[in-house]
C-alpha cells in the first residue's frame, strides 16, 4: 500500500508485484520514499536487464560488504545519531559511506588518501553527472566517517566544490492562484495554501501539529525546523477560513495533515498533488513545493517587506540566503526602462510617430507580404 502512493506505480498481474519504469528519476523517488519510513534498499539485489547495457557501461560493479563492515556501519549510524543530526542527514551520510567503503574494497585498500577520495568522487559523482549539492553531501559524509574512525581530516585537505549560483524559480501571483483554484480536493488545497501563505518548507508543513496553530495571535509555531530551530511565522487570515473548513471536515487528531495509512502525510504525496495541479493549468515551469516558498518570499519583497523580516519568517540563519530574492523580485526591475522603449518614445515625439507602430502617422503603411 505504501509503494502505491508513488506516481507511475503499476501492478503486474504476471509477476504479482508492483513495478515502475527503470529510470534514474524513479529510482531516486523510490529511495526517498522508503527513507521516510527508515527503510533501506540493498543495492546488491538490484539487477539490470541486458537491454540496459548503457547503465552497465557507465557504472562500476562494487564488491559486497563484509559482515564486519556492516557492523561497523551500524556503529557509525549510531555515532551519527548521537551527534543529533537529522534522520535525513544520517541516512544520506550512511548511504554515501557505504558506497565509499565498497569502492575501497574494489581498490583493495584501506588507505583513505586524498587520491582515493578524488577517484571515488570522479567515478560516482562527476562521471554520473550528479549535482554539486550531492557531491558536497558525499564529501561531508566521508569526512564524518573519517572523524568517526579517528583519522585526521585536516591533513587530507578535502575541499568542497562551489555550488552553482542559480536563481530560484518563482511563480507570479496569477499562477499561484491558478494552481490553488485547480486543486479541488480540500486537504490538498489546504496543504498547498499553507505552504504558500506561510512560506513553509514541505517538511515543516507535514510536521505541523494541530496545536501549532495559534489563531488568537494569528501565528504558526514551527518546531525543530532546519538547523533544529523553532520560529513563529504569520497565519494568514484568508488561509484561516480555509483551515477551519478543512478541520471541520477531516478532524485531524495529532498532525494537521494525516495520511490514509499512517498518522502523517508524506512529502511525496504533496509533490504529486502539486504536479497534478500544474498539469491541469498547463504550467510549463518546473516546480516543486519549495517553489511556493520561493514565491512567498519574492512576493513579500515586491510588496515592500524588509529583508530582515523575510529572513525571520523563512527561518534563514544568514541574511545572505535571503538576499537571493533581491535578484528575482520584479519591483525594482520594473522601474528600469528598456533602451528600446526610451528610443521609441523620444523618436515618436520628434517625428510625430504613432506610439503603437514604427511608421509615421502621415504615411500609408505598405504590406510587406
Amino acid at each position: 500500500m505504501y509503494i502505491k502512493k508513488l506516481p507511475d506505480v503499476k501492478w503486474s498481474q504476471t509477476h504479482k508485484t508492483f513495478y515502475v519504469p527503470l529510470t534514474s528519476k524513479n529510482k531516486q523517488e523510490l529511495f526517498q520514499h522508503l527513507r521516510i519510513k527508515n527503510w533501506f534498499v540493498d543495492y546488491d539485489q538490484l539487477r539490470i536487464d541486458r537491454k540496459h547495457k548503457v547503465d552497465k557501461i557507465n557504472s562500476i560493479k562494487l564488491p559486497v560488504l563484509t559482515e564486519h563492515q556492516k557492523l561497523d556501519l551500524e556503529r557509525f549510524k549510531k555515532w551519527l545519531q548521537q551527534k543529533r543530526l537529522s534522520q535525513n542527514t544520517v541516512n544520506t551520510y550512511l548511504e554515501v559511506t557505504t558506497f565509499f567503503i565498497r569502492y575501497c574494497l574494489l581498490k583493495s585498500t584501506t588507505n583513505y588518501s586524498v587520491r582515493l577520495i578524488e577517484s571515488f568522487n570522479y567515478d560516482f559523482i562527476v562521471r554520473e553527472n550528479k549535482s554539486i549539492s550531492y557531491q558536497n553531501q558525499c564529501i561531508n559524509g566521508i569526512k564524518k566517517y573519517l572523524e568517526y574512525k579517528g583519522i585526521e581530516i585536516e591533513q587530507l585537505n578535502l575541499k568542497r566544490p562551489k555550488k552553482e549560483k542559480r536563481l530560484p524559480m518563482v511563480l507570479s501571483l496569477e499562477e499561484v492562484k491558478q494552481l490553488l483554484d485547480a486543486t479541488h480536493n480540500l486537504k490538498h488545497k489546504t496543504l498547498l495554501s499553507l505552504i504558500y501563505s506561510a512560506g513553509l518548507r514541505i517538511g515543516e508543513a507535514i510536521n505541523l501539529k494541530v496545536n501549532d496553530i495559534d489563531s488568537k495571535r494569528m501565528l504558526i509555531h514551527i518546531k525543530g525546523a532546519k538547523g533544529k530551530k523553532d520560529r513563529y511565522t504569520l497565519l494568514s487570515s484568508s488561509f484561516l477560513e480555509l483551515l477551519r473548513e478543512y478541520y471541520k471536515t477531516y478532524k485531524p487528531k495529532k498532525y494537521l495533515f494525516e495520511g490514509q495509512v499512517k498518522e502523517q502525510y508524506s512529502s511525496t504525496s504533496a509533490q504529486k498533488i502539486l504536479r497534478s495541479a500544474a498539469n491541469k493549468i498547463e504550467l510549463k515551469k518546473p516546480i516543486t513545493p519549495h517553489t511556493l516558498r520561493h514565491s512567498y518570499a519574492t512576493h513579500l519583497l515586491e510588496n515592500g517587506v524588509g529583508l530582515r523580516h523575510i529572513q525571520e519568517l523563512l527561518g534563514h540563519a544568514k541574511p545572505e540566503t535571503t538576499m537571493i530574492y533581491t535578484h528575482v523580485a520584479r519591483k525594482d526591475l520594473l522601474e528600469i526602462a528598456s533602451p528600446l522603449d526610451i528610443a521609441v518614445k523620444q523618436l515618436s515625439k520628434k517625428l510625430n510617430w504613432n506610439k503603437n507602430s514604427y511608421y509615421p502617422e502621415n504615411k500609408t503603411r505598405k504590406s510587406v507580404y
